[in-house]
């Protein structure tokens, strides 16, 4: 991709703006609380901001615009997925978990099962998140090499220094103030760029007539099937996300989470759209280019100079948020969950700095992991990342949250460790080719109903002793 000097300048000058928040928001970070949870005094445009800030990445335009460059519509349920899920987050989860007061879910569902249900629950949030963020690094690499041309050392460089800057001084806070900046960025030029390739193509009419072969309008091009295990595995995965959680849990009070998710649902969910949009345009205009190029080179093309650039830091940004965001929430689980077992007399300081510098191992290690494995494929990794995030998390999270202390704690503990075993085996187990998300949460159930039903019993022989 060959960029002009005003491509270049507008570009530089958009990322070095996007370290700003986290510099800001610097000034008011005392302890890990602040950090974390931002002192758990975070109005709704910082909730919603977190969540948009990780949510919306590279998946969520340039993967959106390739499969809308092959398929069409159907590319939108990312984000349509990813906006269902925080509705029904915001519906039926936020109140629960932020009335909680904690600060991870591992913490959550401790609380619900026991102690012995905190290495569980941590190795499958941690592992999930991790594998994310490993394919979000992985897409940021080659595109950082393939916009400048340079080796991907250097790519790597880049990436660490723009994800750290994000988060590292700022927490949850800078997080959120920079997913804020990141949808006014995505509101100038995606949706720019996409009512402009909608005009171009000559608006509906044009639309119907250049593809009227081919279900390029349907969501469920693929299959019903195939559509609604999409938005499945959105709400599982969503809903299973340390980082999202963690969100709910820096909000001042329950209203203020549910609100926050909800603001947010309603932005993620229109912003697929103009990506889809622009990668039918590029599927029309330059048939001969591979799909996941379709988005930047648009920028590039057909956006004026200044505002290519933008386009082209903003679609950056997306991928380098979502790592940023990703690793805030590990890092906040290794602190909370390990650290602070280990060591027991670590000051709110301590943990502080505890979160920092796990964020920092968080991205170095997903670097070195992208490294060892460059030839994979990023969707390989996301669905590893789904699998493990649902297979320990989803399913007990949503009976501590509906059923709260109603499943025998032992039972819970079966449930998150055997849905963490499975996850990681059934490829190696061959017993099909179905992706482990739903067989993991079929095993979940195995263990919480009986749960939930000894529970009950044991809880109406309680209240009859009570009565006798």
């Amino acid at each position: 991709m060959n960029l002009s000097l005003i491509h270049t300048v507008s570009f530089v000058l958009t990322m070095l703006i996007t370290i700003l928040p986290g510099i800001v928001a610097a000034r008011k970070i005392k302890s890990a609380d602040d950090y974390n949870v931002g002192g758990r005094s975070t109005g709704v445009g910082l909730v919603a901001g977190s969540i948009i800030g990780t949510i919306v990445g590279g998946a969520a335009t340039v993967g959106t615009a390739q499969l809308g460059f092959s398929l069409g519509l159907t590319a939108w349920w990312f984000t349509l997925g990813s906006g269902i899920a925080l509705i029904i987050m915001g519906l039926f989860y936020a109140g629960s978990l932020r009335s909680s007061g904690l600060t991870t879910v591992s913490e959550f569902l401790v609380g619900n099962y026991g102690k012995a249900a905190g290495p569980f629950a941590s190795l499958s949030a941690s592992a999930g998140i991790f594998f994310s963020v490993v394919a979000s690094t992985l897409t940021a690499l080659h595109l950082v090499a393939g916009i400048f041309g340079v080796s991907l050392e250097i790519s790597a460089a880049v990436i660490l220094f723009f994800t750290v800057g994000i988060v590292f001084f700022g927490g949850i806070s800078g997080a959120g103030m920079a997913g804020i900046l990141k949808i006014a960025l995505i509101f100038s030029t995606i949706f720019v760029g996409g009512a402009m390739a909608y005009f171009d193509m000559g608006q509906w009419q044009g639309l119907q007539a250049t593809f009227s072969d081919g279900p390029w309008f349907s969501l469920f091009c693929a299959g019903i099937e195939d559509g609604l295990f999409s938005l499945g595995a959105m709400i599982v995965g969503v809903i299973s996300t340390q980082t999202y959680v963690q969100a709910i849990f820096s909000a001042k009070d329950s209203k203020t989470a549910a609100k926050g998710c909800i603001t947010a649902a309603m932005i993620v969910i229109p912003i697929g759209l103009p990506s889809v949009m622009i990668g039918m345009f590029m599927h029309v205009n330059h048939p001969e280019i591979s799909s996941i190029e379709a988005l930047p080179l648009y920028m590039l093309l057909y956006l004026p100079d200044w505002l290519g650039g933008i386009g082209i830091a903003t679609i950056l940004l997306s991928a380098l948020s979502s790592i940023s965001g990703l690793s805030l929430g590990v890092g906040t689980m290794i602190s909370r969950d390990l650290v602070k077992n280990i060591w027991k007399s670590a000051t709110s300081v301590n943990l502080l700095w505890a979160t920092r510098f796990s964020v920092v191992l968080v991205v170095l290690g997903a670097i070195a992991f992208v490294f060892a494995n460059l030839d994979s494929s990023v969707l390989e990794w996301n669905y590893l990342s789904m699998a493990l995030r649902g297979s320990g998390i989803f399913l007990p999270l949503t009976f501590a949250v509906f059923f709260p202390d109603k499943v025998k704690g032992r039972y819970g503990v079966f449930a998150i460790a055997a849905g963490v075993f499975v996850g990681c085996l059934w490829k190696e187990m061959g017993i099909s080719d179905m992706n482990s998300l739903f067989p993991t949460l079929i095993i979940n159930l195995c263990f919480l109903v009986p749960g939930f039903l000894l529970g009950r019993r044991r809880m109406a022989l309680s209240e009859e002793e009570e009565e006798e």
